[in-house]
């Protein structure tokens, strides 16, 4: 019993290939040797590897492997570390890996290297190469088309089968991506799809048209990423056409890429939601980090200035109720909670770049009511557990104490009803004026909630406790 356990066990522990790519690395062997060592193991392996390795043993794999072996570690490294990696290389070497890359890959590695070295690495590339990545690198960041390449395999849509077979075969040497064939008319418009398994069970003396996925989805090569991922999230296709605005096919977004774009866009939306205007990795120097948060903070800041001078503004009120600044925190926490929470479903649901003005109303009122409920039910709750606290550990009469804790509960109902309020709308706003809604940060709807939550609590006393019922 026991050697079963310990041999299912054993079966669970992955293998630690990168401490043997290294190892090989690190070794005497020849260099074919290595090569052909190297060659059973995969890029992300490869990729993983070169990070633990010295510059002087980086130098040696590239030396070791072949442009295509080192093509393939290289896209499944972050762009900026790739780039650094590339600029390692004598340009020759560069030159040829990046004719092995995709090209929306080579135009963002190739943007990372300093421009007189990425200059030399473009002119020594094939034509073919070179206007793949000045179509490419033609397209803004935010753009489709920036993420698409041109590795796909393209006919006629007057062919029959078997010649369309022999077109697959022939651009097969140079393009990898078969598994969807595109179709085109003879001005290079889009025409339609064609499924591998289905061309090759196909009578060869068939025509292709009856083949063709004539609704096959597309985008636009100028269409916004957030619309595309938007329009694409509900299809499962390896590869998806991009078109220029004459509906010529230019190129094709792969899942690989889609996914990549989606796991951006989630980031740059998390980087947003946490006050910084891009992403963080480990490794980032200091002053590029700290330009990335001081614009937030520095916003962030003036609007903490505000909610300290509406503070003072109340100073009579703490001077007359001390008590009461003992409970500000529990209104400004469940405030900013609140107004986070909303914030995070409003984004989620602007998602939908469809949404009606009926739906985001639906949503406003939705929101609304659950931050009345849920202040509701607080605000009850607080009447009765802080009423019980001020009279038994503050030995106030019950007269005051659930005075107190009343105008308590009130503040807790009105601040949540309208932080939830402000956290739905915010988004909504951005939204309406084309600004990405995750820029209504997490620490931005907290401050703004601070200043509801202040006006809203200090008014209230003022009002109630001191105006009206005279507990001063």
């Amino acid at each position: 019993m026991t050697k079963e356990i310990n041999t299912a066990a054993t079966e669970t522990v992955k293998p630690d290939y990168e401490r043997k790519i290294i190892a090989v690395i690190r070794s005497d062997i020849s260099p074919k040797a290595a090569r052909l060592k190297l060659e059973g193991y995969h890029g992300n392996d490869i990729a993983q590897a070169m990070d633990e390795l010295s510059e002087r043993e980086r130098v040696k794999l590239y030396r070791i492997c072949t442009a295509e072996m080192l093509a393939e570690a290289f896209e499944y490294l972050d762009e900026d570390k790739a780039g650094f990696y590339l600029s390692e290389m004598d340009i020759k070497k560069a030159a040829q890996l990046v004719s092995e890359l995709e090209a929306d890959t080579a135009v963002h590695i190739l943007s990372e290297l300093e421009r007189q070295k990425r200059g030399l690495v473009i002119e020594m590339l094939p034509e073919d190469i070179r206007r793949d990545i000045e179509l490419v690198s033609s397209f803004d960041e935010d753009e489709i088309g920036s993420r698409m390449t041109t590795n796909c395999i393209v006919v006629r849509e007057n062919l029959s089968v078997s010649r369309a077979m022999e077109e697959l075969v022939r651009q097969a040497e140079e393009n990898d991506n078969i598994s969807t064939i595109f179709v085109t008319d003879a001005d290079g418009a889009f025409y339609g799809a064609v499924d591998l398994k289905e061309l090759i069970t196909a009578k060869n003396k068939g025509s292709l048209e009856d083949l063709i996925i004539t609704s096959f989805p597309y985008v636009y090569a100028h269409e916004t990423i957030d619309e595309c991922i938007e329009k694409l999230k509900d299809y499962s296709e390896d590869s998806i056409p991009v078109l220029d605005n004459a509906n010529r096919l230019l190129g094709v977004i792969t899942s690989q890429s889609l996914v990549e774009v989606v796991d951006d866009e989630m980031g740059e939306d998390y980087a947003r939601l946490a006050g910084l205007i891009a992403e963080e990795d480990l490794n980032e120097p200091l002053l590029k980090s700290m330009k990335k948060r001081l614009p937030w903070l520095v916003a962030l800041f003036g609007l903490g200035i505000v909610v300290s001078a509406v503070v003072s503004a109340f100073e009579q009120v703490v001077a007359q109720l001390t008590l009461i600044m003992a409970f500000q925190s529990l209104i400004l926490d469940m405030s900013g909670n609140v107004g986070t929470q909303s914030l995070a479903v409003t984004i989620r649901v602007l998602m939908d770049e469809n949404l009606t003005f009926q739906q985001k109303l639906r949503l406003v009122l939705k929101e609304s009511r659950v931050g009345l409920c849920n202040g509701l039910l607080l605000g009850l709750i607080s009447i009765v557990f802080v009423g019980l606290f001020i009279m038994l550990f503050k030995h106030k009469d019950f007269m005051f104490s659930f005075a107190v804790s009343g105008c308590i509960g009130v503040a807790l109902l009105l601040a949540m009803l309208i932080s939830s309020t402000v956290g739905t709308l915010i988004p909504l706003f951005f939204k309406k004026i084309k600004v990405d809604p995750a820029v209504a940060s997490g620490p931005l709807i907290t401050t703004v909630n601070d200043l509801v939550a202040v006006v809203t609590y200090y008014g209230l006393s003022w009002v109630l406790l001191i105006q009206v019922l005279h507990l001063s």
